[in-house]
C-alpha cells in the first residue's frame, strides 16, 4: 500500500515542474498587459495613459498634472490628457488588470505538492483514503493546469481590453464635458454682449415714459426684456459652472488644482467637410467590444475543448443563415459584402452537453449582434457629423450674415430717422436668437465629432479652430 500512495507522489512532484516559464515570467511584471491598452489610448485619442503603483509615481505624476493645468486654459485635449493621467477610478480599473494578471500567474505556477497528515481518531484504513483522496485532487489539478492556463490568459486578454474601454469611455465622457462647458459659456458671453443694449433700452424706456411719450406697456415690455435676458444669462452661467464641475471631477482635480480655465468659445468649423467615408470598416477593425466578443468565444471553445476552428462566416451571414457554397474547391459566398466582420465558427457537432451548445451559441449570437450595433453606431456617427457640419455652416454662412445685414439697414434708418429705438432693439433680439442657435450647431457638431471616435474604438458613454477667451 504504501508503494501505491508514494508513486502518485514523485508523479506529482515531476508534473509540477513544468510550469509555463514564459507565461509566468509575462504575467509577473509589474504593469502586466498594460502596454496594450496604452497604445489602444494613445491611438484613439492621442493621449497616454499611465499605471501608477508607487507614490512616488504618483507624487511626480500630481506634479505633471498640476503643471498642465494649474492657472492654465484648456483645450479638449489637454482636458483628456489630464483625465486619463488623475481620474481615480480609472487607476482602480488598471487595478483590476493587475488582479487578472496575479491569476494567470498562480494558475500558471501550478499547484505546490505537499502532504500534511492528521491521523487523530483515524482508523489506519481512513488515513490510507484520506491521504489517496489528496494526492489524486493534487495530480488532478496538475493534470489540468494547461487548459486552466490557456483559460486565464483568455481572462486575462479580456481584462486587457476592459481596461483599454474603461479608457476610452474615460476620454470620450471628458471631451464631451468640455465641449458642453465651453459652449455654455460661449452662449453666456452672447447674451452678455446683447445685456448692455437692453440696459439702454430699459432706461430709455423709463425717460420716454417720465415725458409720456411712451405708454406704461411699451415700458413694461421693454423691462420685461432686459429682466428675461438677465435670467438668461444667469441660467447660461450656471450651466457653464456645472459642466466645468462635471469636467473638474471626470479630471480627478480638487482643491486649488481646479484653478483652471476653458475657452470662452468653441473652436470654429474646418474648411472642409469632415471625411469619414470608411468608418464602418475602421469601426469593425478597431471597436475593443467587438474584440472581447472573440475572446469570449475562445473561451467557450476551450472550455468545451472545441479546438478545431472549422472556419470563419461573416457576421452578416451569421445571422442570416447565409452559408459558405463551395463547388469544384472554390469557395462562393452570396450575399457579397463591401464590410465584413469575421466569426470564428468551431465544430460544435462532438459536444454532447446541451448546455455546452447553448453557451457557444448565446456567444456567437452576441457576438453578430455586437457587430450589427457597430455598423449602425458607425454610420449613425457619420451621418451625425455630417449633417451638423452642414447644419453649422448654413447658421454661419447664410442666416448670421443676413442677421447682421438687417441691423446694418436697420441702423441706417434709426440715423436717417426712419425707425424707431425699440425697432433696433428688435432686430438686435433676433440676431441674439440667430447667434445662439447658431452657436449650438457648433457645439452639436463637435459633439458628432467626438461620437464618431467612440464609434470607430468603442467606448461611447451616450478639432481645428481658433479659441476664444478664458471663461
Amino acid at each position: 500500500m504504501k508503494k501505491l500512495l508514494f508513486l502518485p507522489l514523485g508523479a506529482a512532484l515531476t508534473l509540477s515542474a513544468c510550469a509555463d516559464v514564459g507565461t509566468m515570467r509575462t504575467a509577473s511584471d509589474q504593469r502586466a498587459g498594460f502596454a496594450p491598452v496604452s497604445d489602444i489610448s494613445r491611438r484613439a485619442t492621442g493621449s497616454d495613459a499611465v499605471w501608477l503603483q508607487s507614490p512616488a509615481e504618483r507624487q511626480a505624476n500630481a506634479q505633471r498634472v498640476r503643471a498642465l493645468a494649474h492657472g492654465k486654459t484648456l483645450n479638449a485635449d489637454q482636458a483628456v490628457q489630464i483625465a486619463l493621467l488623475n481620474n481615480p477610478g480609472l487607476q482602480a480599473r488598471y487595478a483590476d488588470l493587475g488582479l487578472s494578471a496575479a491569476d494567470l500567474w498562480e494558475t500558471a505556477r501550478g499547484p505546490v505538492p505537499s502532504v500534511g497528515l492528521s491521523v487523530s481518531g483515524l482508523a489506519g484504513g481512513d488515513v490510507t483514503r484520506s491521504i489517496e483522496a489528496t494526492l489524486i485532487a493534487s495530480i488532478l489539478d496538475i493534470v489540468t493546469q494547461k487548459p486552466r492556463t490557456k483559460a486565464a490568459e483568455i481572462r486575462f486578454r479580456q481584462a486587457q481590453l476592459a481596461a483599454a474601454g474603461e479608457t476610452l469611455a474615460l476620454a470620450h465622457e471628458t471631451r464631451r464635458s468640455w465641449i458642453e462647458a465651453v459652449g455654455a459659456f460661449e452662449a453666456a458671453a452672447l447674451i452678455g454682449q446683447s445685456q448692455n443694449t437692453a440696459n439702454a433700452a430699459s432706461e430709455l424706456a423709463s425717460e420716454l415714459g417720465a415725458t409720456g411719450a411712451l405708454s406704461r406697456a411699451d415700458q413694461a415690455r421693454e423691462h420685461a426684456f432686459t429682466a428675461e435676458l438677465a435670467a438668461e444669462q444667469a441660467a447660461a452661467r450656471l450651466e457653464a459652472q456645472l459642466a466645468k464641475e462635471k469636467l473638474v471631477r471626470l479630471m480627478g482635480l480638487w482643491g486649488s488644482g481646479t484653478e483652471f480655465f476653458v475657452p470662452d468659445r468653441l473652436p470654429a468649423l474646418p474648411g472642409g467637410a469632415p471625411g469619414r467615408a470608411d468608418i464602418e470598416r475602421s469601426a469593425l477593425a478597431n471597436r475593443v467590444d467587438l474584440a472581447a466578443g472573440r475572446l469570449e468565444l475562445q473561451a467557450i471553445a476551450s472550455q468545451y475543448r472545441l479546438d478545431g476552428q472549422t472556419r470563419m462566416i461573416a457576421d452578416a451571414e451569421f445571422v442570416t443563415g447565409v452559408e459558405i457554397e463551395r463547388e469544384d474547391g472554390e469557395s462562393r459566398r452570396s450575399p457579397v459584402l463591401d464590410v465584413e466582420f469575421q466569426i470564428p465558427v468551431y465544430d460544435t457537432a462532438g459536444l454532447l452537453s446541451r448546455r455546452g451548445q447553448l453557451e457557444y451559441m448565446r456567444s456567437a449570437n452576441n457576438l453578430a449582434q455586437a457587430a450589427v450595433d457597430a455598423r449602425s453606431e458607425a454610420r449613425a456617427a457619420h451621418t451625425a457629423v455630417t449633417g451638423s457640419y452642414q447644419i453649422a455652416r448654413h447658421w454661419r454662412d447664410q442666416v448670421l450674415p443676413l442677421r447682421r445685414e438687417i441691423n446694418e439697414q436697420a441702423l441706417l434708418s434709426y440715423n436717417g430717422m426712419l425707425t424707431s429705438t425699440f425697432e433696433l432693439l428688435n432686430d438686435a433680439r433676433e440676431e441674439l436668437e440667430s447667434q445662439l442657435s447658431a452657436a449650438e450647431a457648433k457645439q452639436n457638431y463637435w459633439l458628432a465629432e467626438a461620437d464618431a471616435t467612440a464609434a470607430i474604438w468603442g467606448g461611447a458613454t451616450g478639432g481645428a479652430g481658433d479659441e476664444g477667451d478664458e471663461g
